[in-house]
């Protein structure tokens, strides 16, 4: 790896694919921020965003600088069951594992979590702790996004020109992204499936099963797209029809069950 440019038709061509790959890579960042950063108060979300992407983005290059020594975390530690694990596998399965906590928790408390109590001493969620969980977050994408770029482009400085180009339109579209997510619920029951099964593609890549990531960022993609157009259609109606638009309401107190009319009178 070298810092040196020579301008050809191949180092182009590299440039905007890996370009276009941190940005879709990115998107899973993203989201998770936006999630973690809706549990602030609303004067520190927009910090929270911001500095999460700054973060992901230091931590990023600075794996860069040190890619021959993450390399060779790819070699076996021990073995177990006759497989073999790697520095990089444990920090995909610890990594994979939090992230699937996280998402699984977070839908659990949106449908079915008691509502918390922000003004309850302990409950609210400092700045701190999410800008921690955030950061943990970054350094798991960034070894597998920093394994990828390494092998696609010899040249350090063409890496690290992407990579800061896409986090720049990650930040740029962050707050859109944040805004759009948290005021349409069944999107984001999307965006945290998504986060479940981009947390089960690093389990099973640590335990050396890989899978293709088309086969997960298309058909999420395929849903959004879907809820976006059916949301548009809905604002379509609702205009037509003169009605405010109300968004699916989440926690909300299900009915006690009346079983009498389903019991047999005797």
């Amino acid at each position: 790896m070298d810092l040196s440019l020579d301008f050809s038709p191949d180092l182009i061509v590299a440039f905007l694919t890996l370009f276009v790959l941190e940005i879709v890579l990115g998107i899973d960042n993203v989201i998770f921020i936006s999630i973690l950063a809706s549990k602030l108060p609303a004067a520190q979300q927009a910090k929270a965003r911001n500095l999460g992407l700054s973060l992901a983005m230091i931590t990023r290059i600075g794996l860069l600088f040190v890619a021959s020594w993450i390399i060779t975390l790819t070699n076996d530690l021990f073995a177990l069951f006759g497989m073999g694990f790697s520095g990089r596998d444990l920090i995909l399965i610890v990594g994979g594992l939090f992230l699937i906590y996280k998402a699984v928790i977070e839908i659990h408390n949106k449908l079915e979590g008691a509502e918390a109590d922000e003004s309850a001493p302990g409950k609210a969620v400092t700045f701190g702790a999410v800008i921690a969980q955030i950061l943990l977050l970054d350094i798991v994408f960034s070894f597998d996004s920093v394994i990828t770029a390494v092998g696609m482009v010899d040249s350090l400085l063409v890496i690290v020109v992407a990579v800061v180009l896409s986090f720049g339109v990650m930040l740029f579209s962050s707050k859109y992204i944040f805004a759009f997510v948290n005021k349409h619920p069944t999107v984001k029951m999307l965006a945290l499936a998504f986060l479940v099964l981009i947390g089960v593609t690093l389990v099973a890549d640590g335990f050396e099963v890989h899978i293709e990531k088309a086969l997960i960022y298309v058909p999420i993609a395929f849903a959004i797209i879907v809820e976006v157009l059916n949301l548009n259609y809905k604002s379509r109606q609702e205009k037509k029809r003169g009605t405010a638009h109300e968004s699916v309401k989440l926690r909300e107190t299900y009915l006690e069950a009346n079983d009498s009319d389903s019991v047999a009178k005797r």
